[in-house]
């Protein structure tokens, strides 16, 4: 495999995460719409795949953050098998990023954090949606709603133990950047230890 010496003059940079928080701070500074969706793509043990949009919750420790109910479908299938892939995608920049890595949840006192700084109506909300599961009615859903607004009537709201913040780590990233006539340049990066090897690929 090509080093990411061999393509200094050419590739992005020779940190795939730098250079993907660049782009997304810039699509977002832009006000792009959808500047911080992403679409996150999970698979049971036997390898059926489902894939939904999520938001991303910004970077730390060089994991990509996200937040989920772990009993959700995503949840779930994590739980057997924690392998995943993401991409996010900025037209309006021409630029994309996929991800596939190994997904774990954060320690509880990082989703504490990220909970109490949510505004109570969402907070709320974690605790009223049993995510993925069937549901007889939009009436059902705001009678939960009000179950719980009661329950936590006066006190602060605290994190369900079945929410929280999960960390994607990356093996492998692509960068991509849109060219004329679906010439685009993409590169390639796997993790060796502390660094990343590169490859161009061809579009």
């Amino acid at each position: 495999m090509t080093t990411s010496d061999d393509f200094s003059s050419e590739a992005p940079g020779p940190d795939p995460l730098v250079v993907f928080a660049a782009w997304q701070q810039s699509a977002s500074e832009r006000g792009f719409p959808g500047a911080d969706a992403l679409s996150f793509a999970t698979a049971t043990p036997d390898g059926r795949p489902s894939v939904r949009t999520v938001l991303y919750k910004g970077m730390r420790d060089g994991a990509v953050r996200l937040v989920t109910n772990y009993e959700s479908r995503k949840g779930e299938e994590l739980a057997k098998n924690p392998h995943a892939a993401l991409v996010f995608f900025w037209p309006l920049l021409d630029r994309q990023v996929r991800m596939e890595g190994e997904v774990a949840r954060a320690p509880a006192a990082e989703s504490d954090e990220y909970f109490a700084g949510r505004d109570r109506e969402s907070q709320l909300g974690a605790w009223a949606s049993h995510q993925s599961r069937p549901l007889a009615s939009r009436a059902e859903l705001d009678a939960e709603l009000a179950r719980v607004r009661a329950r936590f009537e006066g006190r602060a709201v605290e994190r369900p133990p079945h929410w929280g913040v999960l960390h994607f780590v990356p093996a492998r990233v692509e960068l991509w950047i849109g060219g004329s006539h679906r010439l685009h340049d993409r590169f390639d990066y796997e993790r060796d230890g502390a660094a990343w090897r590169v490859r161009r690929l061809s579009p």
